[in-house]
């Protein structure tokens, strides 16, 4: 069996949302599609889950319900999507110990941006931070403004894949795996790089604004050279915009059928994922975004 797309499933309609999202590509790529519920560790409070809550955590009622509810999920998706490798599976550990793990044998992780049960508060809370700052491969978080039973992929007023880079090795690891998942459909690549005063630190004061511009848009189309002797058939355009990366990339992901950042960068995007610029971007993008930190092990 080949890597799988490693789902983060708990029956909620962010989960369902990201599982349509896994389903698309799988459709397009082959690739076996993995569901994964996760147990919560209890602390205090109510459970959240289905089924009653459990004397014994979890026990073997609750047990049997989430068990039930990934089968359930897995036979649908199999219906809707005939010759797919599809599969379910409960883990034993916290949402992000667990998918961690599993992320070592996947070729992506998808999150929905808001779930229940192991995955409460998905989007804005640690889980998906924590996954994207060390699973093992990319991870990507499809948004509740997605239509339930659509992606956006297919609307042709979101057609590219757009990718923020800043140059550094992270960004690169990002646009090399954006165009590699985007030329087999021919979809478009668009690399965004954003421009502020920070960028160069310690520029002469009589530097020409216009002139450092043009300097970052060689830096963009530079970086791109190879890809598109590689990719002859493949459009790939960059530009440079002026802003703060935040806005811009929010903005970018309103135009976009994909949005991917590496996890960590410099200038424009430094402290892309630990600090609040990632967090924001998450949350605010508007099509599935993905966050690039480690190819699957054997690639790049």
């Amino acid at each position: 069996m080949s890597r799988p797309i490693l789902v983060g499933y708990d029956g909620s309609e962010g989960a369902a949302r990201a599982l349509d999202w896994a389903l698309d590509e799988a459709s397009r790529t082959g690739e076996p599609v993995q569901l994964a519920y996760a147990f919560e560790w209890m602390t205090a409070g109510a459970w959240i889950g289905p089924g009653p809550g459990p004397g014994t955590w979890p026990d073997e009622t609750t047990r049997r319900a989430v068990e039930g509810m990934v089968a359930a999920a897995v036979d649908q998706a199999v219906a809707s999507h005939p010759g797919l490798d599809v599969r379910g599976e409960v883990l034993e550990s916290p949402a992000t110990m667990g998918l961690r793990e599993r992320s070592a044998d996947a070729t992506m992780v998808v999150l929905g941006s808001r779930g229940h049960g192991g995955f409460t508060g998905l989007l804005a809370g640690s889980t998906t931070i924590a996954l994207s700052a060390h699973a093992h491969c990319p991870v990507v978080v499809v948004p509740s403004t997605a239509p339930p039973g659509s992606t956006g992929a297919d609307d042709p007023a979101r057609g590219r894949v757009v990718v923020g880079t800043d140059g550094s090795p992270y960004s690169q690891l990002a646009l090399g795996w954006a165009i590699e998942r985007a030329a087999p459909r021919g979809a478009p690549v668009h690399a965004v790089r954003v421009w502020t005063e920070s960028t160069t630190r310690w520029r002469p004061a009589e530097s020409d604004p216009s002139e450092m511009s043009r300097a970052e848009q060689d830096a963009v189309d530079q970086q791109l050279v190879d890809w598109r002797r590689r990719f002859p058939d493949l459009s790939i355009t960059g530009e440079v915009v002026a802003g703060h990366p935040v806005e811009v990339l929010v903005e970018a992901s309103r135009r976009a059928r994909l949005l991917v950042v590496g996890s960590r960068g410099r200038g424009g995007f430094r402290g892309l994922l630990l600090g609040s610029v990632s967090q924001q971007v998450l949350h605010h993008t508007e099509c599935p975004a993905v966050v690039v930190r480690e190819l699957p092990a054997g690639r790049g």
